[in-house]
């Protein structure tokens, strides 16, 4: 399971190419995630890098070229973390146009949101944003159903099972911050507010079995 953040960083500078010459990473974009009629850097193409970035870190997709089909697809929520998708109007805020990208994070004031995308200055990059552009957030599940990691995870673990224990807990509403494997204070300590949501006798922070059986009662009922 990869980072979408990592994902999309790793394509940051990639450029469109001036004249009539296309750049081949921006079609790859489009031919890798099912958009083969596109075969140019020059149609809009922030929806595209998404649904890219999406196929590699295995979350869901729109499977369509347009920002505004993302307002459909993952759940809204209101206290984004890094990583989710954020959607915002261009022309107007009643017209079919709009940008779509990564949540980087806001301003000091929260009148400017940071994006991570495609099509950004005609670039992948970091780009500043309007907050009251602001469609919509939205947080993606993984394509097929989340996965239970195993037990056996504590402060200062790391890996893949922590990225799997932090997409878990966001699901279920506990913002622990970015997915990026690394089991910090923050993961601590939302973890320890479902163990005691979930009257676990033992809500100390530490993913064992308990805490696995209680989850997995959660998503197979």
């Amino acid at each position: 399971m990869k980072n979408i953040i990592q994902v999309a960083a790793a394509e940051l500078g990639v450029l469109e190419f001036s004249g009539a010459e296309h750049n081949p990473v921006i079609v790859k974009y489009a031919k890798e995630s099912g958009f083969t009629h596109i075969t140019d850097d020059e149609t809009p193409w922030c929806s595209i890098f998404i649904n890219w970035c999406c196929k590699e870190a295995n979350l869901q997709r729109t499977h369509k070229a347009n920002a505004r089909s993302w307002l459909s697809v993952g759940k809204p929520v209101d206290d984004p973390v890094p990583g989710d998708i954020v959607v915002l109007w261009c022309d107007n805020p009643n017209s079919w146009t709009g940008h779509v990208g990564l949540f980087f994070g806001f301003s000091r004031d929260k009148s400017q949101v940071f994006v991570l995308g495609g099509n950004q200055r005609n670039s992948v990059s970091v780009q500043g944003f309007d907050s009251a552009k602001i469609l919509g957030f939205r947080r993606l599940a993984a394509s097929g159903n989340l996965e239970i990691p195993k037990p056996g995870l504590k402060l200062d673990s790391r890996g893949e099972e922590v990225m799997k224990l932090q997409r878990v807990l966001i699901d279920l509403g506990y913002n622990c911050g970015s997915i990026d494997g690394v089991f910090g204070p923050r993961t601590e300590a939302q973890l320890i507010a479902f163990q005691k949501q979930a009257d676990l006798q033992d809500a100390n922070g530490v993913y064992e079995q308990k805490t696995k059986n209680k989850l997995e009662s959660i998503f197979q009922s």
